[in-house]
């Protein structure tokens, strides 16, 4: 009678190690170094991904800073625009990741990923943050290339501190967006033209290029419930030092982001089909 009686409960020890936070924050990591490892094949692509926030910033920055066309409370226009383009390019980076997931489920990657105990919401989490440290490495380049054009960003340690959470949970959150337009469409080429329909109406209607009062009024509603925006406003305050409603800010990112994970999650076994 006891050997019955202690396979069960050997098994649901067994389960409540699989499901301890810990393991699952491990697999949480050990899928990100993953995601990582893949850019370290193809070095090339931080330098192609910077060219075109490069180019805002050299360009578009530069020339409306010399017009002084825009008004940015007194701030320099190249100054007011380059955490916008720091978040832009953390974006492009996100928004593609719903093609990267069709490709590995096209590959039978995905089929494999699902049969393992991680649960769902580890290998969306995975993949989200992997991005997030995609879009870090974008930030540091523009970064860089807003520092050579005379923007100067804060050296504040618990500023820089929450720039990289604030560009993490922004980067996480549109992958997640990403995964779950994937988990409708089921298809690469429908996920390619959404993503590139959805990409420049987020960064267009936002705050990144010009300030919320010279919006009309739809566009400012629209502007109040784009993520982009909140990422973008926290950006500023903690780059250079303009007004941010910065709790407001981290609470809509990580609120947004746990939504985005779980909306994903649940299309995860669709996809997998």
């Amino acid at each position: 009678m006891s050997v019955p009686l202690a396979a069960p409960l050997a098994g649901s020890v067994d389960l409540d190690r699989r499901m301890s936070p810990r393991l699952i924050l491990s697999r949480v990591v050990a899928l990100c170094v993953v995601e990582l490892q893949k850019l370290s094949h193809d070095r090339s692509e931080l330098v192609t991904r910077a060219v075109q926030p490069a180019l805002w910033l050299v360009i578009f920055g530069v020339t409306f800073t010399k017009l002084h066309a825009i008004p940015t409370g007194g701030v320099p226009y190249l100054d007011f625009l380059a955490p916008g383009v720091l978040a832009q390019s953390a974006l492009f980076v996100s928004i593609f990741y719903g093609i990267q997931i069709i490709w590995e489920r096209d590959a039978g990657v995905l089929a494999k990923l699902m049969v393992t105990p991680t649960p769902r919401a580890a290998l969306v989490t995975g993949k989200a943050f992997a991005a997030g440290v995609r879009g870090l490495a974008q930030a540091v380049v523009v970064y860089a290339i807003a520092e050579l054009l005379g923007v100067r960003f804060t050296v504040n340690p618990l500023r820089l501190l929450g720039v990289i959470v604030v560009v993490l949970l922004g980067a996480a959150f549109f992958c997640c967006l990403s995964v779950t337009i994937a988990g409708l469409v089921l298809s690469r080429d429908r996920m390619m033209g959404i993503g590139q329909a959805i990409m420049m109406p987020l960064f267009f209607a936002s705050n990144a290029l010009y300030p919320v009062s010279l919006m009309p009024g739809w566009l400012q509603v629209v502007n109040h419930v784009n993520p982009l925006s909140y990422q973008v406003e926290a950006l500023r305050g903690l780059l250079i030092g303009t007004p941010a409603r910065l709790p407001l800010d981290f609470g809509v990112l990580i609120v947004a982001t746990a939504v985005g994970i779980a909306a994903a999650s649940g299309l995860l076994a669709r996809l997998a089909r």
